[in-house]
């Protein structure tokens, strides 16, 4: 059996679980199950905490897992990203009381507290700042109130809780992260039973992407219908009994779906409709 390494709580525990639930597998039903046996699929999932998925997975000892980049890099472990999966995304930047840091060359001799110190230690090696890391658990930006560091190293989404302690982000982003699978560096890059996972994992990705849409046009409006929904290789289109008609169908972005309704709607196409894809393979 495939034997795959999933979040057992957190952030990224919730929405890998829908996505394997999107994805065909079984999922456990309380949250104290540490393993699960999908008999039907092949597969052995192994509930584990974030942080030590890829210490796992590095070592051999299960195949695949789901976790973050940015935990990825801070372990340090000997893995590799195979797919990204586009949720649980966040921006790693340096903050400190305004004024006194300009960019990350002005880190050089001071503290930096974090609780993530691989991460900022991978970028002041890679940028050739000499700078200490002091590793905290948590509430990272009172250290710099306390006299612990003079700056910190933070996931940062509004920013608002670094203001409210008197703090600005500067420089570069660290690293911007999202979730991810992984295995172990050097694997077996050929593993059928990987190849169909990965498969089933963007099939939910491209699902979640794009709406499948219907609609009847003019036949000499349709190579400018046509423009508007190309589709993955090429739009279907179907003779309607109607002489002159003809209806199309195609995959669009979900995203720009409203905007395509309304400029087919102008150029003279009816009965536009949109339903969502469940799942695919393409």
């Amino acid at each position: 059996m495939l034997r795959i390494a999933v979040p057992n709580k957190g952030a990224l525990s919730g929405p890998a679980a829908a996505m394997l639930h999107e994805a065909g597998y079984r999922m456990r039903k309380e949250s104290k199950e540490l393993v699960l046996v999908d008999p039907t699929n092949e597969v052995e999932f192994f509930y584990l905490r974030p942080k030590d998925i890829a210490i796992y997975v590095s070592a051999g000892k299960l195949d695949i897992g789901i976790t973050g980049e940015d935990l990825l890099i801070d372990s340090g472990a000997d893995a590799e990203v195979i797919l990204p999966l586009g949720f649980a995304r966040s921006t790693f930047r340096f903050a400190a009381k305004p004024g006194t840091v300009s960019g990350i060359e002005g880190l050089a001799g001071k503290t930096i507290a974090t609780s993530y110190e691989g991460i900022v230690a991978k970028h002041l090696a890679e940028s050739g700042v000499d700078a200490s890391v002091v590793h905290l658990d948590g509430a990272v930006e009172t250290a710099i109130e306390l006299g612990v560091a003079q700056v910190i190293a933070d996931v940062v989404e509004t920013g608002t809780s670094l203001r409210n302690a008197g703090l600005e982000v500067f420089g570069e982003p660290i690293m911007k992260s999202e979730a991810v699978v992984i295995r172990r560096s050097g694997a077996d890059g050929d593993d059928p039973k990987v190849a169909q996972f990965l498969r089933r994992l963007q099939g939910v990705l491209v699902a979640r992407s794009y709406v499948m849409m219907d609609y009847d046009c003019r036949a000499e409006h349709l190579e400018r219908a046509v423009a508007l929904t190309p589709g993955l290789e090429s739009p279907t289109i179907s003779p309607l009994h109607n002489e002159g008609w003809v209806a199309v169908r195609a995959m669009v972005p979900a995203k720009e779906a409203q905007r395509i309704m309304d400029d087919l709607y102008e150029l003279g196409a009816r009965a536009i409709l949109t339903t969502a894809i469940h799942a695919c393979r393409l």
